[in-house]
């Protein structure tokens, strides 16, 4: 539940600070005063869009805070799943919105920054807010699911989790298979182009780094002759000599004169070994040098061969990806491409096999949810009848209609396979009506409090909140609908805004929202009323700003009435 408010420089809010309980609240005051304005301040800290033009004038920013206590498993689990850390049964939050006037907004849940998109998901399980949007979403078919589904709890929820998973499945494959017909044809036009693009590279065979040796041996080719040169003169200089010792004679015989004086002491010895190693691996350069120079031969044949091989691949990379790796890349994919399209009749068939196997399966676990609707939806009719009942529908029944979009067919969607809207009639001797044609301003206020009454104790949600609950009563169905958010503070702490006296009395707590001139300035103040207060502001709710002694005793005559 909520605890605390705090307010500052928010609308026409200089500064509020008030504290929360169980049980039922209410706020009056004169129209424009600021009530609205509250309940907009706890959308925002509950997680709604933030909008600058709500920064007091003249100010840079608003702040809002808003504390709550809540022991419900999905939050904490959330919570945790978010880093939060989490003991025990029950969590005290802290939320805290900033409005900068430039536009930037900050969210913080107990001192942690997090988005708009997490603290509106969170909260959802938090509080309810009701308002004209709901009147709206009553009166819309197409919402009607949604309640339904809502007040299903946890059963529907599991199923259509069930339905989600098997949709997307079965809309991935159908995706794969309209695309892959759709391209069918497209594909065999291309083939024959991609056949040839295939057997031009098939044709050059070119294996890995073969461009990369073949400049290597073209620049041997072009300086064979430099190169045939400087490796003769080396061998000559390192194992022949000709008229002088070569440098393999000059190692070997300074080797014997090492290993002579090597016996009479161990630093020499160590030269010894060094040389003994020089002289071996210059034996072995001996074989590798020799062959290097034989090798080197030269003729006009090698070297064209070589340059034609060097503008094949050369042409194959400009064409096909710039490297040979991604020729080589480019051939696997058109070998598989081809693949594809050569099988393809055999892919569609394999396809649609899989994909009558996925509808298969979600038209189970559609009918599987639309069969737990229609059971929830006998539940749900007598509740909200019952409801509808207490708050003074004398011959009111609710019916919930189900129909097919196409009849005998089953319609796909992520969310099942129903169409649901609500029925209602609220005389004798009717037939079942759409909400819309039947329910006056009035009805549809009450029939949402019974739709609320009914889904706040599916959904678990602590607080409710009503903003235009009052709309188009008074007099008797006025305290028929007081008593009925009273009974329905036992199980939830309810706020609710009203201009109605009958409503009023039945608070619990009962503040006064009251607008004051300062100077050029116009502040809202709200005030905690006590029993006298309480009294006073019914009085004034009941005959306006003149209260005298009857309206004072009209007054505590209506509150006396409710606590009975």
């Amino acid at each position: 539940m909520l605890t605390r408010l705090s307010i500052k420089d928010f609308a026409i809010i200089d500064s509020v600070s008030l504290d929360f309980h169980q049980g039922f609240h209410i706020f009056t005051g004169e129209t424009g005063a600021g009530k609205s304005i509250l309940i907009e301040a706890i959308s925002l800290a509950l997680g709604s869009r933030a909008d600058t033009a709500y920064v007091r004038s003249g100010k840079e920013k608003a702040i809002i805070e808003l504390s709550a206590v809540t022991s419900d498993s999905e939050v904490l689990l959330m919570l945790k799943e978010n880093g939060f850390e989490v003991e025990g049964s029950e969590i005290a939050l802290d939320i805290s919105r900033e409005i900068q006037s430039e536009g930037r907004n900050t969210c913080r849940l107990n001192g942690t920054l997090v988005s708009v998109s997490f603290l509106s998901k969170l909260c959802k399980k938090i509080a309810d807010i009701h308002g004209q949007y709901d009147h709206q979403s009553l009166l819309d078919p197409e919402q009607h699911i949604v309640f339904l589904d809502s007040f299903g709890g946890s059963l529907i929820t599991t199923l259509k989790a069930s339905v989600s998973e098997d949709y997307q499945s079965f809309s991935k494959v159908k995706q794969q298979l309209d695309l892959l017909v759709k391209s069918q044809s497209e594909n065999a036009r291309q083939a024959d182009f991609m056949r040839f693009e295939l057997s031009e590279i098939q044709a050059a065979a070119p294996i890995p780094d073969e461009d990369t040796e073949l400049s290597d041996r073209l620049s041997v080719i072009q300086n064979s002759e430099l190169i045939f040169n400087r490796l003769s003169e080396t061998y000559l200089l390192l194992f022949e000599g000709g008229s002088n010792p070569s440098a393999i004679d000059g190692l070997g015989r300074s080797l014997q004169l090492i290993e002579e004086a090597a016996a009479f002491s161990q630093e020499i010895k160590g030269f010894s070994e060094e040389l003994s190693d020089c002289f071996y691996k210059l034996e072995e350069l001996r074989a590798k040098i020799r062959t290097a120079k034989d090798s080197v031969s030269y003729s006009t044949e090698d070297l064209d061969q070589t340059i034609q091989r060097l503008d094949l691949l050369s042409n194959l990379k400009k064409k096909y990806g710039g490297s040979l790796e991604k020729v080589l890349e480019y051939k696997e994919e058109l070998i598989e491409k081809l693949s594809n399209i050569e099988n393809s009749d055999e892919l569609i068939a394999t396809l649609r096999e899989k994909l009558a196997e996925q509808e298969k399966k979600l038209q189970t676990s559609s009918s599987a949810l639309s069969e737990a609707r229609k059971q929830v939806s006998l539940k749900m009719e007598a509740q909200i009848t019952r409801e509808l009942e207490e708050l003074h529908f004398k011959d009111a029944k609710l019916f919930v209609e189900f129909k097919e979009t196409a009849p005998g067919t089953f319609y796909f969607t992520e969310n099942g396979i129903d169409t649901v809207e609500f029925l209602l009639i609220t005389n004798k001797g009717e037939f079942p009506k759409p909400l819309v044609k039947v329910a006056s301003g009035g009805e549809i206020s009450r029939i949402m409090l019974a739709f609320k009454s009914v889904i706040g104790d599916y959904a678990g949600i602590p607080t409710m909140l009503f903003d235009e609950i009052d709309s188009g009563i008074s007099g008797l169905t006025a305290s028929v609908v007081g008593k009925k958010l009273k009974q329905l503070s036992d199980k939830h702490q309810v706020i609710c805004i009203t201009h109605l006296a009958q409503i009023a009395a039945f608070s619990d707590h009962h503040y006064q929202i009251l607008k004051e001139e300062h100077g050029e300035r116009t502040e809202s103040r709200v005030t905690a009323l006590d029993q006298n207060g309480k009294t006073n502001e019914i009085a004034r709710l009941l005959g306006g700003m003149n209260i005298t002694e009857t309206t004072i005793k009209n007054a505590e005559e209506i509150i006396a009435e409710a606590l009975k």
